[in-house]
Order: C-alpha cells, then structure tokens, then sequence
C-alpha cells in the first residue's frame, strides 16, 4: 500500500524540469498469455530511471537512435515478486524514423539484466533474469509523456526452467 501511495503523489506532485532525463512509472499486467493460460497473472507495479547520458555512440551524430544510454528499475507484482535491474536503451522520435518529420510519438527499445525474486508468484527458474522492452509513448505539451510497452522477462536458459514472462503496461513519464 505504500508502495502505490508513493507512485501516486511522486506521479501528481512532481514538477517538470524541462529535461531529458526520465522517471517512468508503469502499471500493468503481469504474465499476459496469448494462448488463453492465464493462471498466474497478477498487477505489475514498475519504476524506471532513465538517464541521458550516452554510453556507446554507435552512429551517425545526426542520428540519435544509435545512442545506448543507461537505466536503472524496479519492478514489483501483486504476488510480491520483485525485479531490481540495469541495462540499456534507444530512444528514437517515430515520425523521424518512419517518414524524417519530426512528431510527438517515440519508440525506445531497452535490454536489461537484474535480480529477481519471484515471492509468492510465478517461479522463473534464475534469480538472474533479463528484459526485453518495446515502447511506444505520446510527448504531451508538458514535456511528460504516456505510454504503452511491451516487456518479456526470461533467464536466456541458463536456470534448469525458463518459463519466461510477457509484461503489457501503461506508463507515465516525467522528465527530471
């Protein structure tokens, strides 16, 4: 309960500071099957902290989907399972990358590595799990944003089991 407390005054006070740099909150439903096996879905409470800072500059300069930045999260689930990870992400203005204008949609794909353990849900199999991430979010005139991602969460078979996870989550995004 404190927890969502939290989540909610950090989501409704917080200030913009016009910045790059981003506090992601995500609500969303964990373990989402498309093959109608459904029996361990539970609510997924996420944090993210992205930061603007360029890792790796793997591309032309006009072109900022080429660089890697780092992140750092936090996922918690209903069934008190919770994942502490870092990795990397691109961030790339969709309307540039489709047609070369410019819009308020963007696309950021993110790779993570963390520790997870899985309370009284689902059991994955590793205590080290990886992320996979697709989003897509709108850039509202304030400089925040909402969005929609798509998350996979495994341990790339180095447990004895890799049931795996898929993650479907809507985002708010604030700018620090």
């Amino acid at each position: 309960m404190k927890f969502i407390l939290f989540f909610l005054l950090t989501l409704f006070f917080s200030t913009n500071t016009y910045s790059s740099n981003l506090n992601i909150y995500s609500l969303g439903i964990y373990d989402v099957k498309f093959d109608g096996s459904e029996d361990k879905q539970t609510t997924d409470f996420r944090y993210d902290r992205r930061f603007d800072n360029t890792l790796f500059d793997i591309g032309p300069e006009e072109d900022n989907f080429f660089f890697l930045k780092p992140f750092v999260g936090f996922e918690y689930t209903g069934d008190s399972a919770y994942y502490f990870l870092t990795g990397i992400y691109l961030e790339d203005n969709l309307g540039q990358l489709l047609d070369g204008k410019e819009n308020n949609l963007i696309f950021t794909p993110s790779f993570g590595v963390g520790y997870y353990d899985d309370g009284s849900g689902k059991e994955l199999g590793n205590e080290i799990q990886f992320r996979t991430n697709l989003e897509i979010s709108y850039v509202l005139k304030n400089d925040n944003r909402i969005g929609l991602s798509f998350s996979h969460i495994s341990n790339a078979n180095i447990g004895d089991k890799n049931p795996g996870v898929e993650v479907i989550s809507f985002s708010y995004q604030i700018p620090y």
